[in-house]
């Protein structure tokens, strides 16, 4: 009888684990909390749910948004990126110094700060696989050499002052709500996430983060697809420098200062593992809207940005928590 009660028992127990694991690899919690958070703050804020309030969410978390894209392919391969905020800053520089000193049409400056970024994702997949350099210390000697060259490039000065046709891609609302930075971060979303799940390099990303070694056995070129990946979060970096440009009309060498910690929250938050081998593009989405609307929310009710960053702080140990339980169940 106790036999069949105890085998009862951890049946259930097994069974119950099962559950948790599945709710949290998918995007099911992290889309609940989305949910739950708006409602508080329906019932706390009357501008909330205003339509207007939720466009302005919606462009602002889009430069978060697209660090993020970037930064779940380098957590599903097991690695860490701490650069993508200084990243973001010294294209954004290369975007602004390249016109002002020497002339350059803004087309041009745009490509060459795509370059910028890449170039630095570059070196952070090149010191992990050829250098050998732990993620970690490779994409902090990244962070600070790239946060030095946005300030050497104008002296530590600002630029301000762009074509109109630039800012108007952060400002202007097309069909009345949807600029064309919003619908670039959209489109990218769409396609990494159909890179995922459909291209085999895309579920080779998740084999080079569940045992790096066993898929290189496998035939998976590991350390090219390595590189690649950190190139693109390079580019995309860029890209949302770009987009940070266009929405404050100018550069400055400190923007990103702590960006590389909001896009780690964001995928960890939508269900990422920071072990590898777990994350999707939807919950990340997920995750960036659920900075957003805490940001958002805490501000209309008056929080202080102190107390913010301590409430983020307590999101982000949670869904690590989460994680380490889902690992444990799996």
């Amino acid at each position: 009888m106790s036999t069949s009660t105890s085998a009862q028992g951890g049946a259930g127990s097994g069974y119950g684990r099962a559950i948790l694991a599945r709710f949290a690899t998918g995007t099911q919690g992290p889309l609940i909390g989305l949910v739950l958070l708006c409602i508080v703050f329906s019932l706390t804020s009357d501008v909330f749910l205003a339509t207007r309030n939720f466009l302005n969410v919606i462009d602002q978390v889009t430069v978060l948004g697209i660090l993020a894209l970037g930064m779940t392919g380098v957590i599903i391969i097991g690695g860490i990126d701490l650069s993508v905020g200084s990243i973001l800053a010294v294209s954004c520089m290369v975007f602004g110094w390249l016109p002002q000193d020497y002339g350059l049409p803004y087309p041009l400056a745009v490509l060459l700060a795509l370059l910028a970024g890449g170039a630095c994702g570059l070196v952070n997949g090149l010191l992990i696989t050829r250098a050998k350099l732990p993620p970690f210390i490779a994409t902090l000697t990244v962070m600070s050499v790239a946060r030095g060259l946005a300030n050497l490039t104008t002296g530590g000065e600002q630029v301000v002052g762009y074509p109109a046709w630039f800012t108007r891609l952060a400002t202007i609302r097309h069909l009345g709500f949807l600029s064309i930075t919003v619908a670039l971060f959209i489109l990218l979303a769409i396609a990494g996430a159909i890179f995922l799940r459909y291209r085999a390099t895309g579920r080779s990303l998740y084999a080079i983060g569940g045992n790096a070694e066993v898929a290189r056995l496998a035939g998976i070129k590991v350390q090219r697809l390595t590189v690649w990946v950190y190139v693109v979060s390079g580019v995309l970096a860029g890209l949302a420098g770009l987009v940070l440009s266009a929405r404050l009309d100018s550069s400055q060498p400190s923007a990103g200062l702590g960006y590389e910690l909001d896009a780690i929250a964001a995928v960890v938050i939508g269900g990422a593992s920071l072990s590898g081998g777990i994350g999707s593009i939807g919950g990340t989405v997920v995750g960036v809207l659920i900075i957003g609307v805490l940001h958002n929310g805490l501000n209309l009710v008056g929080v202080s940005p102190f107390i913010q960053q301590i409430i983020i702080g307590c999101v982000i140990a949670a869904a690590v928590t989460i994680d380490k339980f889902r690992r444990q169940g799996s």
